[in-house]
């Protein structure tokens, strides 16, 4: 079985930003969720492990690939998807993937036509296949970026905030896709929108301020906030008051401007407040709120 291994690795930044703070995780075949805020260290990671820079310190292992002594063996494995994907906008898709495929070394004509139609057939772009990759909507740009790192059959794919600004049709479709390529491969979301890792990922980390908070499958970290999610009706001034005795960790508006408060606690607050069933979000923002600096009075 494929595995990435990471051990110590840790990146900061001229400016003195630590991006990657002495990161250690494994990963196995499918679907990994890396969850985190924007500029939590999420794309340094992505980026990191795709061998476009170079770490400080650490050890990162694709099976028995050394990463860092062995970039080409990695390039050949991998699928990588980027924020910003740029393509030719005045070529096919299937002209477009020829070239791509001329480029990773595809020379056998044969297998070349045979993987430019996998490609296309797996990320449902067949039927426009033919035309302007500039006419796009964003979903399908995003899907003709999957199709082209497909050519060269990675064992490692890494997809950055890949359904950022898409519609929510585009964005089921996209997941379908991830989700049709996920069961073989590692295949790595990174991503801040929880619902994308809890519908497709068996497998997660929450990353914040480039470290790793917590590391477990999705169900598994919901179970654990059995019993301890807490919900209760306020105003404004009133959630400002339960934020000074609890741990909030979200609120949501009502139709009528009321606010539905979320808090985390080993037992039920105050009267007020009703059970609550666990969800990814809770999971997400309960780590997120844990991990805050402690303000001290002087």
């Amino acid at each position: 079985m494929i595995e990435l291994k990471l051990n110590h690795v840790s990146k900061t930044y001229s400016n003195g930003v630590k991006a990657l703070d002495d990161v250690s995780i494994e990963i196995k075949s499918g679907m990994f969720g890396l969850l985190g805020p924007n500029g939590a260290g999420k794309s340094t990671l992505m980026r990191t492990i795709a061998t476009l820079q170079e770490p400080d310190s650490g050890e990162l292992f694709l099976s028995d690939i050394n990463i860092r002594k062995e970039k080409m063996a990695l390039r050949r494995v991998l699928g990588y998807l980027p924020q910003q994907f740029g393509v030719y906008s005045k070529m096919s898709a299937e002209k477009l993937l020829n070239y791509f495929a001329d480029l990773k070394g595809l020379s056998n004509s044969a297998e070349k036509k045979k993987m430019v139609e996998y490609a296309l057939e797996v990320t449902n772009l067949t039927d426009v296949k033919h035309k302007h990759v500039a006419g796009y909507s964003g979903g399908m740009k995003q899907r003709f970026g999957i199709a082209q790192l497909l050519l060269n059959n990675p064992k490692l794919i890494i997809v950055d905030e890949p359904t950022a600004g898409l519609d929510p049709a585009e964005r089921h479709r996209f997941l379908n896709v991830l989700r049709e390529i996920g069961t073989n491969n590692i295949v790595i979301l990174s991503t801040h929108i929880v619902d994308d890792v809890k519908e497709l990922c068996t497998d997660m980390a929450i990353l914040n301020g480039g470290k790793i908070l917590s590391k477990m499958a999705p169900k598994e970290a919901v179970q654990q906030l059995e019993g301890k999610i807490w919900t209760t009706i306020t105003d404004r001034d009133g959630e400002e008051i339960l934020a000074e005795n609890f741990q909030v960790i979200s609120s949501s508006f009502n139709h009528d401007n009321s606010l539905n408060v979320r808090v985390y606690s080993e037992t039920k607050p105050t009267e007020n407040f009703m059970a609550a069933t666990p969800d990814l979000n809770d999971v997400y923002f309960v780590h997120l709120k844990q991990d805050e600096p402690t303000t001290v009075n002087a």
